[in-house]
């Protein structure tokens, strides 16, 4: 006795057959395993019995009047849409080339006739499960296209907030800078950040996180938090260093990191100081001469070294106005072509060598990645910065509420500040946060921080440290200056800088005196400030600078001990 395939479930089953005798045979068979029967004589009939009652499988002759089983199988196939219904032509076909045709009509499957119950029960839950993995697919299908749509919509509320964070310094309103990034992913893995200090230098920072997409530019916001913060309050390259890399190794992974390039760029004191960890290396680029000056990496990105074995000792090479400073990322010399050639930085330097007109060069090295026909692997960014004459001193941009009446007006205090505190700390942005209490400064703060910034620095360096300015007369003597700098600042042991306040108000406002005195060999003031400027670009326009920015401006003990005043009016 013949056992019929056990049903998965009762479907709903089209037989459309023109032959009495064998649409009662079949409808029998079917019955009997179980599932519901719907009947057509023809073509025609089945593709409006299937229209209204949607079955779940066909059973089609081949060969039949008004329309036959191979129409009748397009138009319902046609119907269906993307859901599988499947078709079992009944034929009474021999031949190959009528059995190929069933199937490219659109059947997925054909029975001989006289019919086998067994082998048609085979059949029947043979298709009963194409159909239910096809339902699978298209439901799975479905569900990633949602999750994806959602995904695609929280990236993109990310990614509003990440441009408003990342890039709310002065990166596209600063007239001297251009870039190009050109993300691998809705999100840049690449960093590209520029503030101006409140004396008008410019910070820029490259920086390139491992991967690309949303994970690699999650370390970015605390990245850009710490970049402008501190650079807003006048802290310098290393005291930022150290911070981004401390907040780095303790929020990322381990296997992420940040390779980074950070520039501090000087209108004023015509220089460039440079860190570059783990990234290509750029260029100081000469308009005048031509001459390319490599800024290498040194150090190791950050996010990988522990605040004590952290590196921050930088470079810093002397500039001309108009001379540029050109940043890029790793993607651009990945850039790989049909033939897996990558662009390199060969190819750079070709496009350097062949360049002719200086306010080109940015858009030449565009046009020579486009001509490469790269295939873009990770995410590439270029920079350029020029060096511009100095912008105007503004104030630092932070907000008060109160009216004035609470700011302190008749007080003093000073503060020595040692070997120790010398070699690690900067003083100045929490003495330019002390003097901006003082309403009647606000307005100053950014020639207050320059002035600040210049007389530390000579305590510190011409001071403390014994350094000649006048090693700075070329690019050797430039780089043996902040060589040997770094070398006596680490080995300091003594020494000191004293910086002395005094506020006090006036019939029209107040008056600030700033003293700043040092432990150093002092100087011939008269002999360094007759100096002219032109005989040295590299050096000498710093007590110049004092003297413009100063109500008044004095020096006492043989050089050791500066003075200077700042007055203004108070407010109606």
């Amino acid at each position: 006795m013949s056992v019929l395939a056990p049903v998965l479930e009762p479907l709903t089953i089209l037989i459309a057959e023109d032959s009495a005798a064998d649409l009662l045979l079949l409808s029998t068979i079917i019955r009997r395993q179980g599932h519901q029967v719907l009947t057509a004589s023809n073509g025609e009939e089945a593709v409006e019995v299937f229209t209204r009652e949607r079955p779940q499988l066909v059973l089609m002759d081949a060969l039949m009047p008004v329309m036959d089983g191979f129409e009748a199988v397009r138009r319902i196939k046609q119907l269906a849409g993307e859901a599988l219904v499947p078709i079992i032509f009944l034929t009474s076909l021999r031949e190959s080339e009528a059995l190929a045709q069933c199937l490219d009509a659109g059947g997925d499957d054909f029975l001989p006739k006289p019919y086998n119950p067994l082998i048609l029960a085979a059949k029947i839950n043979a298709m009963d499960r194409l159909r239910r993995l096809q339902a699978t697919v298209l439901q799975q299908r479905d569900l990633i296209a949602r999750h994806h749509d959602y995904l695609l919509h929280e990236q993109r509320v990310a990614k509003a907030v990440f441009d408003k964070v990342a890039h709310s310094g002065c990166i596209n309103a600063a007239p001297n800078i251009r870039y190009l990034q050109s993300p691998y992913a809705l999100f840049n893995g690449d960093l590209l950040l520029a503030a101006y200090t409140p004396s008008g230098d410019m910070h820029v920072l490259l920086g390139d996180f491992t991967g690309h997409g949303l994970p690699a530019a999650v370390g970015a916001m605390p990245l850009a938090e710490v970049f402008y913060g501190m650079t807003a309050k006048g802290y310098g390259l290393t005291q930022i260093l150290r911070e981004m890399n401390a907040k780095l190794k303790r929020i990322l992974p381990v296997d992420m990191f940040c390779c980074a390039t950070l520039l501090c760029l000087s209108a004023q004191r015509r220089v460039v100081e440079v860190w570059n960890g783990g990234m290509p290396e750029g260029y100081v680029h000469e308009i005048t001469t031509g001459k390319r000056t490599p800024l290498m990496s040194r150090h190791l990105p950050l996010g990988v070294l522990l605040a004590e074995a952290f590196d921050d000792r930088t470079e810093v090479w002397p500039m001309a106005v108009g001379d540029r400073v050109f940043l890029l990322s790793d993607g651009v010399l990945d850039t790989a072509d049909a033939n897996e050639q990558l662009f390199g930085a060969g190819r750079l330097r070709q496009v350097f060598a062949a360049n002719r007109e200086p306010d080109h060069l940015f858009e030449e090295i565009e046009l020579a990645l486009a001509a490469f026909r790269g295939e873009v692997r990770d995410d590439v960014s270029m920079v350029e910065i020029t060096l511009q004459p100095g912008q105007s001193l503004r104030a630092t941009g932070q907000l008060y509420a109160d009216s004035g009446q609470s700011s302190p007006l008749d007080w003093s205090v000073s503060f020595e500040f040692r070997a120790e505190t010398l070699k690690r700390y900067n003083p100045l942005p929490y003495l330019l946060q002390l003097l901006l209490e003082i309403h009647g400064l606000r307005e100053q703060s950014g020639a207050l921080y320059s002035v600040m910034a210049e007389l530390y620095s000579n305590a510190l360096e011409h001071g403390v440290l014994g350094l000649d300015s006048r090693l700075k007369r070329d690019a050797q003597g430039f780089a043996e200056y902040y060589r040997l700098r770094n070398d006596r600042l680490a080995r300091l042991n003594s020494g000191y800088v004293r910086v002395h306040v005094q506020v006090v108000p006036t019939e029209v406002g107040g008056k600030m005196t700033l003293r700043i005195e040092d432990s150093g060999a002092g100087f011939d003031v008269e002999q360094v400030l007759a100096r002219p400027l032109d005989i040295d670009r590299l050096s000498g326009r710093g007590l110049s600078l004092v003297r413009q920015l100063s109500s008044d401006v004095r020096w006492s003990d043989g050089g050791r001990s500066v003075c200077v005043e700042f007055s203004w009016e108070a407010l109606a």
